[in-house]
């Protein structure tokens, strides 16, 4: 299983815990532990990336439900 995929199960597994703790917040999670948590994501990652290499990490943000980690897309495209 890659680093990250291992990261963002933890997040899932976790999240109604992680959403009580820190609603709204970005955590940093890095080896299945919670490093800390931000009000934006870029501050997430320039306090963790200089102890972390990026791509080792993960950013996510705590909000209820799927909403957080997932995206619809829209294209104008057709096929005939």
């Amino acid at each position: 299983m890659a680093h990250l995929e291992r990261e963002f199960n933890y997040y899932r597994e976790h999240q109604e815990e992680l959403v009580r703790l820190y609603d709204g917040k970005f955590v940093v999670i890095y080896d299945s532990q919670v490093l800390g948590a931000f009000d934006t994501e870029l501050d997430a990652i320039t306090e963790t990336s200089p102890k972390h290499p990026l791509g080792t990490f993960l950013v996510q943000k705590c909000e209820r439900g799927d909403a957080s980690y997932t995206q619809m897309f829209h294209s104008r495209v057709s096929f005939a």
